[in-house]
């Protein structure tokens, strides 16, 4: 009997163990990636306001966990002269907080400056990464390639415009700028500051 007993208590323990892992995933709201709520657009393309710039919006869900954080990347793709989509040097924002996941839904969106040491046609598109975190661990995660036919809540020039693709020929030398845009309504704004790559 004496033996029997650490081996009940640790079986026990177990239980408690897998009983707790399993209600607290049950407690966690979990978000849906194939959800028709995320989804990412180019909202800019080469204006009279936005010289040479692209800019690139981001829709996700949130989950109404307020412990939960939604973060978005957007990142600039050219295609080849394969056909081929190819990440472009430099375009990349890195991940940007949105704050929790207890808003509905959070929109975000970066506009990049593109300047080129030659004269160069472009097809450009933007991809972005969507995640959510709890207790900054990756819970779900989820990638679009823009598309047409969004709304964007804030930044879009002119207003309402949503492409897939955006064509840009540069004829002048410079600088690679990323520069964040003013957020929606129900996204907070983030403190990310404006960058430059020099190409």
């Amino acid at each position: 009997m004496p033996r029997r007993f650490p081996i009940a208590v640790l079986a026990a323990a177990c239980a408690l163990g897998a009983w707790h892992a399993s209600a607290l995933a049950a407690a966690t709201a979990l978000p849906k990636p194939g959800s028709n709520a995320i989804w990412a657009t180019v909202d800019v393309c080469n204006t009279p306001a936005h010289p040479d710039a692209i800019g690139i919006r981001g829709s996700m869900p949130g989950t109404g966990d307020r412990h939960e954080t939604m973060f978005m990347a957007f990142a600039v793709e050219y295609r080849d002269r394969h056909g081929r989509w190819q990440a472009l040097g430099g375009g990349s924002s890195g991940f940007v907080a949105l704050g929790d996941a207890a808003s509905r839904l959070r929109q975000a969106g970066r506009d990049f400056t593109i300047a080129t040491k030659k004269a160069h046609t472009y097809l450009l598109r933007g991809v972005v990464t969507f995640e959510w975190r709890l207790r900054s661990r990756v819970i779900a995660s989820a990638v679009r390639a823009t598309t047409a036919g969004h709304r964007a809540g804030a930044g879009a020039d002119p207003a309402g415009y949503s492409a897939s693709v955006c064509s840009i020929a540069l004829k002048r030398r410079g600088s690679f700028v990323i520069t964040p845009v003013t957020p929606s309504a129900a996204t907070r704004a983030s403190s990310a500051a404006s960058s430059t790559v020099h190409t």
